[in-house]
């Protein structure tokens, strides 16, 4: 097989395969004739049929399979062996490509477009400094977690008088322009209200300090301003009849209910992190404080990184890419989006591909390796994490192995789990290659900083 390459420009590529009868032919006859050992055809024996029939009937879509093998094979291992760094994969040049006769042709001729990464080189070391923001553990940031903990332990219980985000239960009675009951008019029992959440100010204020028996006259559709699922839902009757319902309702309380936080005692302590494990409010904060560091470290690493990226995106200035190959790898990655979207993201995707670049020369050039355990310990990792969001904070390791497991099963998953294990030895690696510039920060200034990124 003849193969050349051609990058003038360094970034467009240029290659072309030449398969020869040579390169193919052997296999072809050997895959006809197992065809013929197998081959039912009537009025032959098994192994009998001619040839000339097999290949009649086999002969051009056996070619087509074994020359299309030959080509992924020997280009893969064409752009292997060369170091050619090809973005995306090779597309059919669409001006020198020629028709290809392959049940005729001995000699085949294929030209494919190559889309290459630019050149470029990159690095970092100790001459480099980059700030690092450490996120300070300050008493309101532990009272707002054991806010949190408590909210979440807490439990709905009986209240006199309406306040704040308490939930109503009650009766509806549309009315009519006198304020009258309306005869045959929607009547609802046990509806339930949150007027926190109501769009419209002046309906909330008409539930202010009510008590159980009260009734209020409000407006659903002005409470629920745009919003015909909600007031149906309220009301519960189908969205559809009440497009054109307007008119105000009576709201007869019979029941609120207040959310209770849970008491920060003994029993929040076990729930939080285990029977026994915390004796008293002062190691409860001592544990939420070391929880709440451990967590904060990696959002300061991940700002951290994305100021390791800024830095070496200007470091290493406007590279060139081969945009118009890009755009024809992209639509045709995503045809069922077409030609706009590709248009939109193409800008996006380049500086993305850019920065992948980068990384893959910082990670080359520091030997950063990931193991098996690395990518399970991540995927472990991420299932506390979930089960953390729940205020589950102290899961055996065996639930937590067994749930990872399933995880590492999804090819998705794993492969996230490997790009973050990637990304984080990657970002305790340059920590000790940059010099880093450290600056404690409150932890709403830290958030202030990520709004504006």
């Amino acid at each position: 097989m003849k193969i050349t390459f051609d990058c003038p420009d360094k970034i467009n590529g240029l290659l072309t395969m030449t398969v020869e009868a040579a390169d193919y032919q052997e296999k072809v006859e050997k895959t006809l004739k197992d065809y013929r050992k197998k081959a039912q055809v009537p009025g032959f024996r098994p192994g009998q049929v001619p040839m000339g029939m097999i290949k009649r009937q086999y002969g051009a879509a056996v070619k087509v399979d074994e020359v299309n093998r030959l080509l992924g094979e020997k280009l893969y291992e064409y752009i292997q062996e060369n170091n050619i760094q090809m973005l995306g994969e090779p597309l059919p040049n669409e001006e020198k490509q020629v028709p290809q006769d392959i049940a005729k042709d001995d000699d085949l001729t294929f030209v494919f477009d190559i889309a290459v990464a630019p050149e470029f080189k990159v690095s970092l070391s100790d001459k480099d400094k980059i700030d690092y923001y450490v996120i300070d553990v300050d008493d309101k940031l532990i009272d707002q977690q054991v806010q949190m903990y408590a909210s979440q332990a807490g439990e709905f219980v009986e209240a006199e008088t309406f306040s704040g985000n308490d939930t109503l239960k009650g009766d509806l009675r549309q009315l009519d322009e006198q304020g009258n009951t309306l005869e045959g008019g929607i009547t609802t029992e046990g509806g339930m209200l949150m007027p926190a959440y109501f769009g419209d100010d002046e309906q909330k204020k008409l539930f202010e300090g009510c008590k159980a028996g009260d009734i209020i006259t409000f407006n659903p559709k002005k409470a629920y301003p745009n919003n015909d699922a909600e007031v149906a839902a309220l009301l519960k009757v189908k969205k559809e009849d009440i497009a054109d319902v307007n008119s105000d309702f009576s709201y007869q309380v019979t029941e609120i209910r207040h959310y209770q936080p849970a008491a920060v005692d003994q029993k929040l302590f076990d729930r939080v992190f285990g029977e026994g494990t915390v004796k008293d409010e002062k190691e409860f904060r001592e544990r939420i404080a070391a929880l709440a560091k451990t967590q904060l470290a990696g959002s300061s690493d991940f700002k951290f990184m994305q100021d390791v990226r800024a830095y070496l995106e200007e470091k290493v200035g406007k590279l060139e890419f081969p945009e118009a190959l890009l755009k024809r790898v992209m639509l045709k990655n995503n045809q069922d989006k077409g030609e706009d979207f590709v248009e939109k993201n193409i800008e996006g995707s380049i500086k993305e591909l850019a920065w992948h670049l980068m990384k893959e020369q910082i990670v080359a050039a520091n030997n950063i390796k990931v193991e098996d355990d690395d990518v399970k310990r991540i995927a472990k990792e991420a299932v506390r994490a979930q089960f953390a969001q729940y205020g589950m904070n102290e899961v055996p390791d065996d639930v937590l192995e067994n749930y990872a497991a399933e995880q590492m099963k999804k090819r998705e998953s794993r492969d996230s789990f490997v790009d973050r294990a990637v990304d984080l030895k990657l970002t305790e690696t340059l920590k000790n290659v940059v010099k880093l510039n450290e600056k404690t920060v409150s932890l709403e200034e830290f958030n202030k900083m990520m709004e504006r990124k």
